[in-house]
């Protein structure tokens, strides 16, 4: 097991955030798709239609909790337990309800959609992070969180 040390936090969101730079651009040029996790899950369920075959789709989908799995059994990572199954499942659907409204996810958005500097983009994901400060600020002003 690899020891987490408490001040490499930064250094730890720097090489995820490399990594995660990485994989976005090794879809764009190796596939010539998007790695927007919310159009590829759409596209695996038959939800939506593309150019990406069902099964890889499935494949990229299967990757990111085997992802997870290996870091955390490489590494002293835990999940976080902060709410119920229920409350969980919940959240995921009314999330994916969102990012199909949105025409898309953080990800897709966020990583893949500002570098290419769209406008729409840009703006999405204005709006994720405005939506995340004033929840952060609703739950601090409410007594919520930890």
């Amino acid at each position: 097991m690899i020891e987490a040390f408490p001040y490499a936090q930064p250094l730890h969101g720097l090489v995820g955030g490399v990594l995660i730079g990485l994989a976005a651009a090794m879809m764009l040029l190796g596939a010539g798709r998007i790695a927007g996790v919310s159009g590829i899950a759409a596209r695996a369920t038959g939800l939506a239609n593309g150019d990406m075959a069902m099964t890889s789709a499935w494949g990229f989908l299967a990757g990111l909790p085997l992802g997870a799995l290996a870091i955390a059994t490489t590494t002293d990572w835990k999940p976080a337990d902060f709410a119920s199954w229920p409350v969980l499942i919940i959240a995921g659907l009314l999330v994916g309800f969102g990012t199909r409204m949105g025409s898309g996810c953080t990800s897709g958005h966020g990583v893949c959609g500002v570098s290419r500097f769209s406008q729409r983009s840009i703006l999405a994901t204005a709006t994720f992070i405005a939506a995340g400060i004033v929840t952060v600020a609703l739950i601090a002003a409410f007594g919520g969180g930890s």
